[in-house]
């Protein structure tokens, strides 16, 4: 079940028409309340959620759910307006894991929805790898899926995770902007290479005193600092 949270009912039509029409059960939401009162019963598979919302909105609502035991793990697509960079760095932020700009096209919607699912799918089901990622007081522990600053727990989006991952396992490795999308958004996301940038970005701010070791390389992408052990 795909729960669609839309105020503007032509668009919530369309998003559950289409997504039926592919096989998914899904159900739309005008608002904050009718959403969150289904949710007390129903455990969807995703969750594409407005941004714009009367009452509560899409940030307050996504915020709410990432710190709940019971729906922090349920995916979350943003819809976000054409121009709102600020919306899409904290939905990020707060653990959206894909962003959909308005207007958008339905294909492109059921794409996303597609790929976010099964990456999920692909994490659950992956064997655990048992050696730690370190450098200096950050670690990745792949067995737990966990990440630590100095002994302190840090809360990562799947994406985010999945960056760190990559640049610890390939310390001083220069990937370009159309790598990271291959490695962690895979071959079928049709984003563009902005994205990669907002999710460094929040990467950065959450490592706090090792965001530094995240390095930009000119006119090709991003790298972790090699050696670094302090």
């Amino acid at each position: 079940m795909i729960f669609c949270v839309e105020d503007d009912s032509s668009i919530r039509d369309i998003e559950v028409y289409a997504l039926t029409s592919t096989g998914y059960e899904a159900r739309g939401f005008e608002d904050g309340d009718s959403f969150w009162e289904a949710l007390q019963t129903v455990t969807p598979e995703l969750v594409i959620l407005d941004v714009m919302l009367p009452g509560k909105d899409g940030i307050e609502l996504l915020k709410t759910m990432k710190e709940s035991d019971g729906f922090k793990d349920i995916p979350v697509i943003m819809a976000t307006a054409k121009g709102t960079e600020y919306d899409k760095i904290l939905s990020l932020d707060l653990g959206a894991d894909d962003y959909l700009v308005k207007p958008f096209g339905i294909m492109e919607m059921v794409a996303r929805v597609k790929a976010v699912l099964r990456r999920c799918k692909q994490t659950k089901v992956s064997a655990p790898v048992k050696n730690l990622l370190q450098a200096g007081g950050l670690v990745l522990n792949p067995e737990e899926h966990t990440v630590t600053v100095n002994g302190e727990r840090i809360l990562l989006t799947y994406k985010e995770y999945e960056l760190l991952y990559l640049f610890l396992s390939q310390p001083g490795i220069a990937f370009t902007r159309e790598q990271l999308l291959t490695h962690v958004w895979n071959a079928e996301y049709l984003g563009e290479t902005r994205t990669v940038d907002m999710h460094i970005r929040t990467l950065r701010q959450k490592l706090g005193e090792y965001g530094h070791i995240i390095e930009t390389v000119r006119n090709v992408g991003y790298r972790l600092e090699a050696n670094y052990d302090k």
